[in-house]
């Protein structure tokens, strides 16, 4: 049997679907409230939902409704003191972000959530955030990959540049840090160096669960690829982490059917298929689509057409199934994400290469 899958949702905005705010459950003045992101942030985690993601951008969300946002890294830390066992995952862009800043943001989430953070590595393929920064434009798809890999490169040194035991916190001395476990990076890539050590002492996780769209990153960076494909068939393939198929949902609801939902929304706005694979109809069906997925990837993000309807649908019919039939996991209190998702917690590199040159000498 294929190892119980993990689920994901996102919960930016009112939903995938363009028109989502029209079909709210609250007045759209709501939509930026802190009472917004605790409601979902914890419908999410009862519902045993394994990571929550909160999308973002550099430049305001488009659309056909509300298009204000609060940014996603703000967002999930105010989720992280609500919630206790639900991963979170913001967007954070690697294109024109500073990624000493990003690092410092990130492992200061991860303290927030107590080790349950994660990064979902953007890119921003847009000359008006250039614009809007006053910065050079980043242009085509292999100079969007080389700052991904250089920022993640970046942040990952940054959190090893602190060993775990770092900071001493003697009170009676009045000595905070050992001096000799922080490290320079002396990272020099293609646009920028940075020398570090980090501001942010090492987080919980070590190092935080890194998510990222297939190939933007070099093959084995990223810790989770978050996968397309139109059909089952196209999600099918190896890598070298976990694989998670990016799903967008419509479903049945006691009051009325996906379809006629969705009818309702293409008054205002079309939903355009995209690369993602798409299930519209009653929760049983999407039951069997996700045991389906769960012998091809290791987890699924869904795309909940509009919150207020779908993600109650899929905490009161959907998950509850799976759990039932073991086909997904649900995370368990006091676990960190990296632990839930079986991955490792890793040593840093300063401290492995101090160790062995100690063990040579």
């Amino acid at each position: 049997m294929s190892r119980p899958l993990h689920l994901a949702v996102e919960l930016d905005g009112e939903g995938a679907h363009p028109a989502a705010w029209r079909r709210a459950s609250h007045a759209p003045a709501a939509l930026l409230t802190p009472e917004r992101v605790r409601a979902l942030a914890q419908v999410a985690e009862n519902a045993g939902v394994t990571i929550a993601t909160f999308d973002d951008s550099l430049l305001p969300p488009g659309g056909v409704g509300p298009v204000g946002r609060i940014g996603a890294v703000e967002r999930a830390a105010f989720a992280a003191v609500h919630t206790s066992v639900l991963g979170l995952a913001p967007v954070v862009s690697t294109t024109y972000s500073e990624p000493f800043h990003v690092s410092s943001q990130l492992a200061s989430l991860d303290f927030a959530a107590t080790g349950r953070a994660g990064w979902l590595v953007g890119a921003t393929d847009d000359a008006a955030a250039a614009r809007a920064l006053g910065r050079p434009v980043v242009e085509g798809g292999a100079a969007l990959r080389r700052e991904a890999r250089d920022a993640v490169r970046v942040a990952r040194d940054l959190w090893d540049s602190w060993e775990d035991d770092a900071a001493v916190r003697d009170v009676d001395t009045g000595r905070y840090l050992d001096r000799d476990k922080l490290h320079y990076i002396d990272f020099v890539g293609e646009t920028y160096s940075v020398k570090g050590p980090a501001i942010v002492p090492r987080p919980p996780q070590g190092q935080l669960v890194m998510l990222a769209p297939e190939g933007l990153l070099p093959t084995g960076v990223a810790d989770v690829e978050l996968v397309e494909g139109r059909s089952v068939a196209d999600l099918a393939g190896d890598g070298a982490g976990l694989r998670f198929a990016e799903l967008e949902v419509a479903l049945d609801t006691p009051a009325h059917t996906a379809a006629a939902r969705l009818a309702d929304l293409e008054r205002h706005a079309p939903w355009p298929a995209g690369p993602r694979l798409r299930y519209t109809g009653p929760p049983a069906g999407l039951v069997t689509l996700l045991e389906e997925l769960a012998g091809v990837v290791d987890g699924v993000r869904l795309w909940p057409a509009v919150l207020d309807e779908d993600l109650p649908e899929l905490s009161a019919r959907v998950l509850p199934a799976l759990f039932r039939s073991g086909t997904a996991a649900r995370p368990q209190p006091g676990a960190s994400l990296r632990s839930t998702l079986g991955l490792t917690r890793p040593a840093s590199r300063f401290a492995r290469h101090l160790t062995s040159v100690e063990g040579t000498a």
